[in-house]
């Protein structure tokens, strides 16, 4: 590793409006999911349900984000970070998904938002982040197309509420995930399984993304609108024909699928024929209603994946050969640590023509934390985050029109199956005692984050700087 580099690397490399922030999710900190009027969401449901989640764990308490909000956007303040992404629970605002309003749920967005804009830290808020309401669900969630008139319900009281000190908007938090590991593996909320969930939930799903987007316009023309979507860059295992076009077609569901659709693409029934069994769920007004002109989009890379034909998996015909069997570097997750990817994703989406803004939503890293006489020393992550930014400065070299990096996440959190074992937090939290301490990358990132200058490129840039 170039560490020479990495100690150079400063904020001030990028343009002064470059944007700089740190990520979170509402079902991941706040804890009290029964306080003040609030009702279950589908993840209060499934974390209680036997052998979910690691060690039976739940998020109950969390990080406590709801009472001790106001203490971590002090300690925000005090690491330079200026930009913080978070998500509105549904079930807190509406209880029941639908119908009579929670003013408790709003006042607490209210508080939030508040102090937020008191500490002159911007919020960017993201209005569905997995925590559908469970009495929603009750009704068919996402494979009901009614979902389409609970969420533009939702979204209009939101904007209504907080649109006048609210203007960056995240639609959903990537769909495929909450829909692919909630409704076809069933490995997350609400376990739903199998592609006869999958296709109308993604479908509607679909439209909810457009739709909100369009709520969320027709409200104020100035606000800044965009949705964020998972992404892995994707390589064949071999340079073989069926492995090229297995990682096509890998590609084209993990990477291209939902983008396209807010284009206005339409469907890629071609590379993934499965995907015609939506024309039972499709109505003639969907071809207009599936497109909205985002002003960004948010991508979320952690890894690569590299793909090899697998004629035996159903409706992909593909599989990935994991990291640990390539022999490379992982995080705790099992995820290769592989930067470069998120440069060439940055080049990939910034070739659609309708893509008018790119920001890096979520970029973030779990080891193994040791809190040893008050200090974590996690230089791994510190690494990390290093490379990945340098990635994006690449990016920015080769004329990408990318604007912003927030990290995941703020604090340790709840890792929805995966419990409170991994930690990705720039600060560590004592779930014991609620203590906050800032790792050793948080205060690497607090001092990037102060470092000032304009340059634009860099000379010592180069493909290497991410070598081992």
């Amino acid at each position: 590793m170039k560490q020479a580099y990495f100690s150079a690397l400063k904020s001030g490399d990028f343009e002064n409006d470059f944007i700089w922030g740190t990520s979170t999710a509402a079902f991941q900190i706040e804890g009290s999911p029964f306080s003040d009027g609030k009702k279950a969401s589908i993840w209060d449901e499934f974390s209680h349900k036997k052998g979910k989640i690691y060690q039976g764990q739940n998020a109950d308490v969390a990080c406590d984000f709801y009472h001790r909000f106001r203490e971590d956007l002090r300690l925000m303040k005090s690491m330079n970070i200026k930009h913080f992404r978070f998500s509105i629970s549904w079930s807190r605002v509406l209880p029941d998904g639908t119908g009579a309003i929670n003013e408790a749920g709003l006042d607490f967005y209210d508080r939030l938002i508040d102090e937020c804009l008191k500490l002159e830290i911007t919020p960017w808020v993201t209005l569905y982040h997995w925590d559908l309401p469970q009495a929603l669900e009750n009704k068919g969630g996402w494979t009901n197309r009614a979902i389409i008139n609970w969420f533009s319900e939702y979204v209009k009281i939101c904007v209504a509420r907080f649109g006048d000190r609210v203007k960056n908007w995240i639609v959903l938090n990537e769909p495929l995930v909450f829909l692919g590991a909630g409704h076809f593996l069933g490995i997350h909320a609400p376990g739903r399984r199998g592609v006869k969930n999958f296709i109308p939930a993604m479908h509607h799903a679909s439209l909810c993304q457009a739709i909100g987007g369009r709520i969320l316009r027709d409200y104020d023309n100035n606000l800044n609108i965009g949705t964020t979507f998972s992404c892995s860059y994707i390589e064949a295992y071999r340079d073989r024909e069926k492995d090229h076009k297995a990682a096509n077609r890998v590609d084209c569901l993990v990477n291209r699928l939902f983008l396209e659709l807010s284009l206005g693409y339409g469907y890629p029934f071609k590379e993934l024929p499965f995907l015609k069994r939506v024309d039972k769920f499709y109505k003639p007004e969907d071809d207009h209603l599936l497109k909205f002109d985002f002003d960004f989009i948010g991508i979320q890379n952690y890894t690569r994946e590299i793909v090899k034909n697998a004629w035996w998996i159903p409706y992909l015909q593909a599989t990935n050969i994991k990291a640990e069997k390539r022999n490379l570097p992982t995080t705790e997750m099992g995820w290769e640590i592989y930067p470069d990817g998120l440069f060439q994703l940055l080049k990939k989406y910034d070739a659609y023509p309708g893509v008018k803004n790119i920001l890096v939503t979520e970029n973030g890293a779990a080891f193994p934390d040791n809190l040893v006489n008050g200090e974590v020393k996690d230089e791994k992550r510190q690494q990390y985050i290093q490379q990945y930014i340098a990635a994006v400065l690449k990016a920015k070299n080769h004329g990408v029109n990318v604007n912003g990096y927030f990290v995941w996440s703020f604090t340790d959190n709840f890792e929805w199956a995966e419990g409170y074992h991994p930690r990705f937090g720039l600060v560590y939290i004592d779930y014991n005692t609620q203590k906050r301490i800032i790792k050793n990358s948080g205060l690497w990132y607090r001092d990037f984050l102060q470092t000032s200058g304009t340059s634009k490129k860099t000379k010592i840039y180069s493909s290497d700087c991410y070598k081992s």
